[in-house]
């Protein structure tokens, strides 16, 4: 089973330097092109299933790239970006203001600390986990288009290859590109992280 990992494009919040977890922010101009680099990039892929965010960014993300190609795309809330709270669409300095005891918990110990009156990463953790759970049962899918968002799939990266979970901060998804992580029987393997080149049948007979 091979999984084809990309981040929703660029966003409003993203440009302004806001956390945006589930709050609904659009893709830019520069999203949207780089959706459709993404989905030139990915065209000669046959996708058996195509698993995308609740969110509205990875939504459009995944319409562009698969431009009309498949009608069937299967929403998952559990590939939703983590939720942040009270701290939704703002930026870290007015968190320092408005916010600041809370606010430097989280930063130095995000794994236990817990964003005002959001979601913590054990729980953010626990639903990617049980999304891997619906992956590990027997299918006939041997290529899942995952569109989702950067804490989603780095954790997801970590996780299948069996890494803890601060590991996360080791695999940064960029905009823009394609990922792909290959299941086998007793192992995962990285097979390559930020690809901006378009994938041809002989990359994989190779």
């Amino acid at each position: 089973m091979k999984l084809w990992l990309v981040r929703h494009g660029q966003t409003e919040a993203n440009v302004a330097g806001l956390y945006s977890g589930h709050a609904e922010t659009a893709l830019t101009p520069v999203g949207v092109t780089q959706a459709q680099a993404v989905g030139t990039m990915l065209r000669d892929v046959a996708f058996d299933r195509v698993l995308c965010s609740a969110l509205g960014r990875a939504q459009h993300t995944a319409r562009l790239v698969l431009d009309g190609r498949y009608e069937s795309i299967e929403t998952d809330p559990r590939l939703n970006e983590m939720f942040f709270g009270d701290w939704e669409m703002r930026h870290h300095r007015d968190l320092l203001l408005e916010d600041p005891e809370a606010y430097r918990a989280w930063c130095a110990d995000w794994q236990n600390a817990v964003p005002t009156n959001g979601e913590s990463f054990t729980a953010f953790a626990a639903r990617v986990d049980a999304f891997i759970e619906t992956l590990s049962a027997p299918q006939e899918a041997e290529n899942i288009l995952i569109v989702s968002h950067q804490g989603v799939l780095s954790l997801l990266i970590a996780r299948l290859l069996d890494m803890p979970g601060r590991s996360l901060w080791h695999f940064l998804l960029e905009q823009g590109a394609w990922s792909r992580v290959a299941r086998y029987d007793g192992f995962t393997q990285l097979q390559t992280l930020n690809n901006r080149a378009p994938w041809r049948p002989s990359a994989d007979a190779r």
